[in-house]
């Protein structure tokens, strides 16, 4: 019996030393010194000050910066530790009365502005983590965040011009705009 227990105990040590410890180490060290930012997590650091992650949305709430995406995670907006949707679909009454009360806030918030408000700013993403919006929810927002500021249209509509990404390598995903990284660019100025 022992001579059967020995050998497995010892494959159990090793095993676990290799998968549990050296692996683990070997793998974090390696995207410490290749990609330091993406290990990390993205973080956006000003004055010495992490502000926020560039993977992560954030709740804004003032009319002089750009507001994201909503977000459905509980118990709080943009909770990373509780990635998200709703789940509830088109028809839930609940999912329709909540876009109506973002409409509503919306339109609030800007009572001059009668264009289309873009889906986006009414609707959670599926992570409820989503930190960018499409240009055509920034550019929604411009006349709210210039008159907040006391700024030209003009010169929002360049910070969002600066702030959009374009599609990955020239073809997948669409045109988007980072909210933080624009608002901080925006207190930047």
């Amino acid at each position: 019996m022992l001579n059967i227990l020995r050998p497995a105990l010892l494959l159990l040590l090793i095993l676990t030393g290799v998968t549990g410890v050296l692996y683990p180490l070997a793998v974090t060290g390696l995207a410490q010194a290749m990609f330091p930012d993406r290990a990390n997590g993205s973080l956006i650091v000003r004055d010495g000050k992490a502000v926020g992650s560039e993977l992560i949305g954030q709740s804004f709430t003032d009319p002089k910066y750009f507001w994201g995406r909503p977000s459905a995670t509980a118990p709080f907006a943009n909770n990373a530790a509780a990635s998200g949707g709703s789940n509830q679909g088109p028809t839930n009454p609940a999912l329709t009365e909540a876009a109506r009360q973002r409409l509503q806030a919306l339109r609030a918030a800007d009572p001059g502005n009668t264009t289309p408000v873009p889906v986006e700013l009414v609707t959670a993403s599926g992570s409820g983590l989503d930190p960018h919006i499409s240009p055509a929810a920034a550019a929604y927002q411009v006349a709210r965040v210039a008159r907040a500021r006391g700024l030209a249209p003009a010169a929002v509509e360049a910070f969002v011009a600066r702030a959009t990404e374009g599609r990955q390598f020239g073809l997948l995903g669409e045109p988007r705009v980072n909210v933080l990284e624009l608002n901080l660019a925006l207190d930047g100025r």
